[in-house]
């Protein structure tokens, strides 16, 4: 089979061997797979060794099934790649993504490969049948949005609350359709206006582009709340994200970060979270919970996600990830 293996940085498709079925779970022949931004940031910075097989945003066809669940082969799936074990400290904590199952299990050997193997706690727990005519390209959202719905449901806001979602990529969009529907009012701003005007059409009670920073705070509580936002969420890692996060938020409110930034030295000032009473928390991925209600919210088309992708085939793997970056495309979806 066809897979996109790293080498040297690079992607490379190359032929390997199709995954065999040799404990209880599945074969899966993919049909596409969303790139996401981890994917980008493990490539840029060399995080996974050579060989590796990226992707995991999945959407495919059960071929060959040994497994107690009541799927069958043909079949049609979207899913996520890891489970927790729900017995350890961390998942009686509500912390599945620090389980020591949740980062052992995985897909085999990729979602940028022609066929996966996957495991009968995958069946059991992350995997979803497809019941709607919802494209592939849409229902491969299902991971990244229960990412956002873990995050929201992270920051244990309270009815109504006023919430900035800091960056409007595909990841930004999600969350904001997130905070909307657990109740809240989500708002957002970007540096790209289109974007702006992508988050206004998707139902964000209003987004803003940044220019001036204190001008745009100002406006933006003017507008909200004169004491500034209940929550920021991050999901922009860029210098400016985090002076903006705190210019914006109410004393005695809450930074939940949701990305990754350059390097580990990115200051937070400690003065600001003791004299202001914040709470600065974080979110990293998601629980088999959060893929049901994720996968729910697109089917009933609750969150809108049509139109975000630009479709290309893996022998373009590289261009897409090129494009991504320069923010020529919004979402890349590798069709296989």
């Amino acid at each position: 089979m066809k897979a996109a293996v790293l080498k040297s940085g690079k992607i490379e498709v190359v032929e390997m061997p199709v995954p065999e079925l040799k404990d209880k779970g599945a074969i899966v022949k993919i049909s596409g797979c969303g790139l996401c931004g981890s994917d980008i940031v493990k490539l840029k910075h060399n995080s996974v060794p050579d060989g590796t097989v990226l992707g995991h945003e999945i959407v495919g066809e059960i071929v060959k099934i040994d497994s107690d669940s009541d799927f069958e082969v043909g079949d049609e799936i979207v899913m996520g790649h890891h489970v927790p074990c729900f017995e350890c400290t961390y998942c009686f904590g509500e912390n599945y993504s620090m389980c020591r199952k949740f980062k052992r299990t995985n897909i085999i050997p990729g979602g940028f490969s022609e066929y996966i193997y996957i495991s009968e706690d995958h069946l059991m727990n992350t995997v979803f049948r497809l019941t709607s005519n919802i494209s592939e390209e849409e229902i491969s959202f299902t991971e990244p949005l229960a990412c956002c719905v873990r995050c929201v449901k992270r920051c244990k806001l309270d009815f109504n609350a006023n919430v900035l979602v800091i960056g409007l990529g595909t990841i930004g969009l999600l969350m904001g359709q997130a905070v909307r529907e657990f109740g809240f009012n989500a708002y957002g701003i970007d540096l790209i206006q289109e974007r702006v005007q992508l988050a206004k059409k998707l139902g964000f009670e209003n987004a803003f582009r940044l220019g001036n920073l204190e001008e745009t705070v100002s406006d933006m509580k003017l507008e909200v709340n004169p004491s500034g936002f209940d929550a920021i969420i991050m999901t922009s890692g860029a210098d400016k994200a985090l002076d903006l996060a705190f210019a914006a938020v109410r004393d005695g409110g809450t930074i939940n970060v949701f990305s990754s930034v350059k390097s580990d030295e990115t200051a937070y000032p400690n003065n600001q979270i003791y004299y202001r009473e914040l709470t600065v928390t974080s979110s990293y991925s998601s629980s088999p919970d959060d893929l049901e209600d994720a996968f729910n919210l697109i089917q009933n088309n609750r969150v809108k996600v049509h139109g975000l992708t630009t479709v290309y085939p893996m022998e373009k793997l590289n261009e897409a990830i090129a494009d991504t970056l320069s923010n020529k495309i919004m979402k890349a979806y590798i069709k296989l």
